[in-house]
């Protein structure tokens, strides 16, 4: 056990989080989402929903500040202006921890499923509620803390 690190944050994901650098991406996924065919990592968080796996990945991973979107969330099939539960949840916890509005970008199922192949890693979690699925950009961390966009 280390000191001030969320417990959900094992092993495996806290390797995969510190070996990930600036413009990175990390997939944080529902129980849907069939997490090992796009190649990459997958760390498991069976128990819990993707809102509580977010919680504890924001307490080490900064998102990024210099791209206008750096969240993607899977658009609902058929429905791209709909806005699941799921979503608003998710990007109200990352809006609350970045202190900040942040932008997010709608991807099409199947290409989010393309985009994902390129993450460093896919976090599979236990979320039962469909597109509960996300892509999160990394960003920088200084000496004093996340790197903040100069206007």
């Amino acid at each position: 056990m280390l000191k001030t690190i969320d417990p959900l944050i094992g092993p495996e994901l806290l390797v995969a989080l510190a070996r990930m650098g600036h413009g990175d991406t990390i997939a944080v996924v529902d129980n849907n989402y069939p997490a090992y065919s796009a190649g990459v990592p997958v760390i498991r968080l069976d128990g819990v929903d993707v809102v509580e796996a977010l919680q504890a990945i924001l307490t080490l991973f900064p998102v990024d500040h210099f791209v206008s979107t750096p969240i993607a969330r899977m658009a609902v099939v058929d429905d791209e202006e709909s806005v699941p539960e799921v979503a608003v949840q998710a990007v109200s916890l990352i809006e609350s921890v970045e202190q900040r509005p942040v932008g997010v970008e709608v991807v099409e199922r199947t290409a989010f499923y393309d985009r994902a192949k390129a993450v460093s890693a896919v976090v599979a979690t236990g979320e039962s509620r469909p597109y509960g699925c996300f892509i999160l950009i990394k960003g920088v961390v200084t000496a004093d803390g996340p790197q903040q966009r100069q206007p």
